[in-house]
């Protein structure tokens, strides 16, 4: 259980750091940027994969969108942390394994106990709940709840794409995270171009060092959420129930009494809903 904590941690940590950068002034679209070479590099460190040489026979269909979106979606997440917080952010995240289920129940051919229909619908009452409207500012309003949305929609297919790839048995799965982590790298690049070419961005020195360590934590989620399954391979559920469940009320206590953010009584529904379903997904 404690590799599952240890991830939880990690997966919150990240959205800390984009909300502090942003408090402390740092530039934090630049520094989501400088993540991508702390997550290739621990990825040859750690996880040793096979370097591969890039051939055409390669499934370029499925890592050249998971390149393309990892970095736009957590652009979305950053935007979502400033708008809308990170209690809002963490549960449409969270609630995106929506996305896969319902793919693997129309185009796979998965067949659902009664509960998975269920947790999803309490979970998308959760999302309407806990993301929240401001009638008094429409473009407000707006951000508020389009961010989210298109985390929990991106965050959903980027699982999709991810779970194409393990089950391609021409190529390892370290090696297809170090292909679509070096992707993600030079898109990422190409972000920051254009912020600093085309939108005339000054160069932020300080989102180095703040890119540096969301990195590390970035990677950290990946790792161990990997070691929880690998330390209990019979208990499934029991890894996907605490990591979501515990990102969703670990990432509530830290919105509320890091940042103060303020939860409406439809939010707290929404949360309670969002933990609601996903033990109706996972474990009944």
């Amino acid at each position: 259980m404690h590799f599952i904590l240890i991830s939880v941690l990690c997966s919150v940590t990240v959205a800390i750091i984009i909300k502090l950068a942003r408090q402390r002034g740092v530039n934090y679209l630049q520094l989501l940027v400088w993540n991508y070479p702390i997550a290739l590099f621990l990825t040859y460190l750690v996880l040793k994969p096979q370097i591969v040489p890039w051939t055409s026979n390669l499934p370029w269909s499925i890592y050249l969108p998971l390149g393309f979106l990892l970095p736009f979606i957590f652009i979305c997440l950053a935007l979502s942390i400033r708008y809308g917080g990170i209690v809002k952010t963490e549960v449409a995240q969270r609630l995106s394994l929506f996305i896969p289920l319902i793919a693997a129940y129309f185009w796979m051919n998965e067949q659902f106990a009664a509960n998975k229909f269920i947790g999803i619908a309490v979970g998308l009452l959760a999302i309407v709940f806990s993301i929240g409207w401001n009638k008094n500012d429409q473009v407000q309003a707006k951000q508020i709840w389009i961010y989210p949305l298109l985390v929990f929609f991106g965050m959903g297919i980027i699982d999709i794409l991810f779970k194409q790839i393990a089950l391609n048995s021409q190529i390892t799965y370290m090696s297809s995270l170090w292909i679509v982590f070096t992707l993600a790298l030079g898109f990422a690049l190409l972000f920051l171009c254009y912020l600093l070419l085309v939108k005339k961005q000054r160069f932020d020195t300080k989102a180095l060092l703040y890119g540096a360590v969301l990195g590390v934590f970035n990677f950290g989620n990946i790792v161990f959420y990997m070691k929880a399954h690998k330390a209990l391979p019979d208990s499934p559920s029991l890894v996907f129930t605490g990591m979501n469940i515990g990102v969703i009320a670990v990432g509530a206590m830290a919105g509320v009494l890091l940042f103060k953010e303020k939860l409406s009584v439809y939010n707290k529904i929404g949360l309670f809903l969002a933990i609601i379903s996903v033990l109706l997904i996972a474990l009944l």
